[in-house]
């Protein structure tokens, strides 16, 4: 059984960095250092961060915070604010492309374009994009209709959204709007690992995702494989394999979300290795 595995399955630059920033937090062994909401969508690495002195809280009414630190997805402009006020250090983790997509949002409201968001609303990254988008922006999750129009548009992108949905969306304003505006504010990584993750599905006979379950790019690779013919499974962690999933297999996939750590991808591995896998030739 071949196991091919993604080369660029695990981190991507914006969660390494941010990750690389608490952790360097975390060996002052400070107290009073928080994340605002969970640095990335990874439930193991936020219980090592945990254990290593740093916790994630929700609110500003936290008692004893000393210094925050802002999560890879950003948070809403008045947070920010509120945080700076309340004489907190602030750590800023927020990923470069969403502080991008931030930056033009907020550009594009200035220069009185009706800003429009594709991305899924409940998603932490567009929560804080739509505070530097006016009050007239809107949300657009790529399947729903759209409402009427202003005559000048302007369109941001949550940096984990495949390219073909800002292509249907850039079709669909056209025929209503007279003036567009678009920034591409998808991240290359994201875009990269998409077409990398569905060129390995088309070979394989079964494709293991690992990656938080509540990742946006993670259940996307997911998603994806399962939309091909081809058997996908989503795990976070070594432990949820069954061996009956590689019986009869000869060619196994293996992809990871951008906040995967290597030594969870590691392991299931190396799982799959001690049942019969060895490292194919990649893709």
């Amino acid at each position: 059984m071949k196991i091919l595995i993604a080369k660029g399955a695990g981190f991507c630059f914006g969660v390494k960095r941010a990750l690389d920033i608490a952790f360097t937090m975390a060996e002052r062994k400070q107290r009073g250092v928080y994340t605002f909401g969970p640095l990335i969508h990874n439930p193991q690495v936020i219980e090592k961060l945990r254990q290593e002195g740093i916790e994630s809280i929700q609110d500003l009414q936290h008692e004893g915070i000393r210094a925050l630190i802002i999560r890879t997805h950003g948070i809403p402009e008045d947070l920010m604010k509120e945080a700076s006020l309340k004489g907190y250090e602030i750590i800023d983790a927020t990923c470069p492309f969403v502080k991008k997509a931030q930056h033009y949002a907020k550009l594009l409201s200035e220069d009185g374009y009706q800003v429009i968001i594709l991305g899924d609303r409940e998603h932490a990254e567009v929560k804080g994009l739509i505070s530097y988008a006016g009050n007239d922006a809107i949300v657009i999750d790529g399947k729903e209709e759209l409402p009427l129009l202003k005559s000048r548009v302007g369109i941001v992108v949550q940096t984990t959204q495949p390219v073909e949905e800002l292509q249907r969306l850039v079709g669909r304003v056209i025929a209503q709007s007279k003036e567009m505006k678009v920034h591409n504010t998808i991240c290359n990584s994201t875009a990269l690992r998409l077409k990398e993750t569905e060129e390995m599905a088309r070979k394989v006979d079964v494709m293991v995702v690992v990656g938080g379950k509540n990742s946006a790019n993670t259940t996307q690779l997911a998603s994806l494989c399962a939309s091909l013919p081809v058997t996908t499974y989503h795990i976070e962690t070594a432990e949820e394999l069954r061996k009956e999933w590689f019986e009869g297999i000869e060619r196994v996939g293996l992809t990871a979300g951008a906040s995967t750590p290597d030594w969870i991808i590691k392991e299931v591995e190396e799982w799959i290795n001690d049942r019969g896998g060895e490292q194919g030739d990649g893709t």
